[in-house]
């Protein structure tokens, strides 16, 4: 059909405001109005003369890969031509829209640079402090570990290669635990595992309040699952999760008189990561066994009260109007402190930096497991403050994700532990003095 064909080809167009004039000629070859495309735009090879666009571009040093250049672009032949005061005006906001783009990779590169050599730099700390610890702090550790130049060592964070050793020492064995004992207690575990009967949540959470607490072993399964589920190797089938099971259990049938308790997942967790199965279990049972620990997994009520009025004496003297604005609004310690004593914040804090305050609760003893609960307070006075009490409570048994490590060991050591001339066991030893004798300030 030639004469169809022709006619269609030969019918007025459209445009924006009207219609094109039918066009008059042969029909070109794509091919030809390809290489005239490439002629005009400049890219037909070393031997076609360059256009102006691209002369700007080279002029810029720069080339965009995004669609920002089609600014200088004509318009189409059927719209009218661009007035020379708009086209350099459009010249103008390319050259600024590249200088911006410019400035921007340009500010993107140098911090990638500073973090880098932050990385660098940290990671050469971390390598000649590890060389120290090894070589001249652990062969002489009696002399040594309680010397101005190691507390300020551990107070910049322990190495993590020889983080569990430290720990290790630092937490000792006063309940004199053997590798031997720890395996006596994993094959008591596992007979018991094998004679106690599947049961129920709620079966297992009566027998909880029994004597023989080695009923909970059940329990060690449910919450094994909640522990660190991002870090995906304490879960089932997860590298750390029969290690973790296994310590867990161990300790049921070493003292059944406490059995487990939630909270202790995250401990034995931490422990896991820093050290051999044997030492972990070592180093967990004496952790258990210090006098806070003991207080709140045995969940002593009166003794826990100690334990919170002792932290709001010190909460009064450093912070005394959050300490008010906590008052007022009826927001007690026994709220968001609960949670990061039973898991000594490995739960709450990201885990290196839990591992951090570890390091420094290792050292300072239960002391500073509330001097960093005040850091914390401190850290996020000004956001707490501007809160009532339900965002509060939130707040503080949700903690960001994001916790500045530095920040928060800067404002930990502007906490002072000291009130009217008394330090921190000083104060709780007082308070328990008052609680035998029966005073009101414990009744609450």
């Amino acid at each position: 059909f030639p004469t169809l064909s022709l006619s269609l080809q030969r019918d007025p167009g459209w445009k924006l405001f009207g219609k094109v004039p039918p066009r008059e000629g042969p029909i070109k070859d794509p091919k030809k109005v390809q290489k005239e495309y490439e002629t005009k735009s400049g890219r037909g090879g070393p031997g076609n003369p360059t256009s102006p666009r691209q002369s700007v571009r080279k002029n810029l040093d720069f080339e965009p890969l995004s669609t920002t250049a089609l600014i200088l672009e004509d318009r189409p032949a059927n719209l009218p031509a661009k007035p020379v005061e708009e086209a350099q005006k459009h010249r103008q906001q390319y050259e600024e829209m590249v200088a911006q783009a410019k400035k921007r990779e340009l500010k993107e590169a140098q911090k990638r640079k500073k973090q880098l050599e932050d990385r660098c730099k940290l990671e050469e700390s971390i390598g000649t402090a590890a060389q120290t610890w090894n070589q001249e702090i652990l062969p002489n550790w009696s002399a040594m570990c309680t010397s101005r130049r190691v507390r300020d060592l551990w107070w910049q964070g322990i190495p993590p290669s020889v983080r569990g050793k430290v720990w290790s020492l630092a937490v000792g064995n006063e309940l004199n635990i053997t590798h031997e004992l720890y395996h006596i207690c994993l094959s008591r575990a596992k007979v018991k595992w094998k004679t106690t009967p599947a049961s129920s949540a709620e079966t297992e959470t009566e027998d909880a309040g029994c004597s023989d607490r080695e009923s909970s072993l059940e329990l060690i399964k449910l919450d094994i699952s909640r522990t660190f589920p991002q870090l995906c190797i304490f879960q089932q089938g997860g590298p750390y999760h029969d290690v973790l099971h296994s310590i867990l259990g161990a300790y049921t049938c070493y003292r059944p008189d406490v059995g487990y308790v939630q909270g202790m997942s995250f401990i034995a967790a931490v422990l896991i990561l820093n050290l051999d199965t044997a030492d972990a279990f070592i180093a967990f049972a004496n952790l258990l066994n210090k006098p806070c620990q003991m207080a709140f997994f045995r969940v002593d009520h009166s003794l826990m009260l100690t334990y919170f009025a002792a932290f709001e004496v010190f909460f009064e003297e450093n912070l005394p109007k959050l300490f008010a604005h906590f008052k007022k609004n009826n927001l007690t310690p026994d709220i968001y402190l609960i949670d990061w004593i039973f898991t000594l914040y490995s739960k709450s804090l990201p885990l290196d930096l839990a591992c951090r305050v570890w390091d420094v609760f290792c050292r300072d003893g239960e002391e500073f497991l509330f001097r960093t609960a005040l850091g914390l307070l401190r850290l996020y006075q000004d956001v707490l403050t501007c809160m009532d009490f339900i965002h509060m409570a939130q707040f503080l048994t949700r903690l960001p994700d994001l916790i500045p490590a530095e920040q928060l060991f800067q404002h930990i050591a502007t906490i002072h532990m000291t009130s009217r001339n008394r330090k921190w066991a000083q104060v709780l030893q007082a308070l328990q003095k008052d609680h035998e004798r029966g005073s009101p300030v414990l009744k609450h």
